[in-house]
């Protein structure tokens, strides 16, 4: 995995000239990793190469892999960047330090059970639909702030960011705008945004956190 130790390295680098042209830190910005579909050994040349933070869709994929890794590397970060079911909460708590993907009240209630079960604490963000899709998850734009309150008032969760991923065939920009303006309605301190084609447009509308997957470990 030279070619995606190699392309690690080529996508820090244009998120640190993205933070800097948009007169931020580079520190500002944490690349995760998008690691779904790819196995252990695929994966470990980057974690070896510096690597900290990296992004799964599945809570059972994960599973299969991250353990193991986790143990290896104590100091991984590891978020949940896809769609969560109610019924994988348990094991999501357990597993993940990051989940980006709360986008309704029963997800929330499953989560605050669990984080008081276990006695972990993962990071908390909600997942907007800032497009509308009905095919995609998310809780939507007009309800995202009071959801964001109602999460940490009914459930005691303690909510850090929001998350988005916009329509693949829309410019972007506006997408990564109105999650800001939520963002900072809301009061939280995080913006997960950004993706392969788009994450140094994301920095320049304030991103903290990009998910940048084929850009770095090439076509699944």
């Amino acid at each position: 995995m030279a070619n995606a130790v190699e392309q690690l390295f080529t996508v820090k680098a244009r998120i640190a000239a993205a933070a800097r042209e948009a007169g931020r830190a580079a520190d500002a910005v944490t690349l995760v990793a998008v690691s779904k579909t790819f196995g252990a050994a695929d994966i470990r040349p980057v974690i070896e190469a510096g690597q900290r933070a990296f992004g799964e869709n599945r809570v059972q994929e994960a599973q299969a892999k991250w353990p193991a890794l986790k143990e290896a590397f104590p100091d991984i970060e590891l978020h949940l960047i896809g769609p969560l079911q109610s019924n994988k909460a348990k094991e999501a708590v357990a597993l993940f330090d990051i989940i980006e993907t709360i986008d309704r009240e029963k997800i929330a209630a499953e989560l605050a059970k669990e984080i008081a079960r276990q006695g972990r604490s993962p990071k908390l963000y909600v997942q907007v639909n800032t497009g509308s899709e009905p095919q995609k998850a998310g809780i939507e734009p007009r309800e995202a702030v009071a959801f964001v309150a109602r999460c940490r008032d009914i459930h005691g969760l303690a909510i850090e960011g929001l998350m988005c991923i916009p329509p693949a065939d829309e410019n972007p920009g506006p997408h990564f705008a109105l999650l800001e303006k939520l963002g900072r309605e809301a009061g939280v301190a995080s913006l997960s945004m950004g993706m392969s084609g788009d994450y140094e447009t994301a920095i320049a509308f304030g991103a903290t956190g990009v998910r940048v997957g084929s850009a770095i470990f090439g076509s699944r």
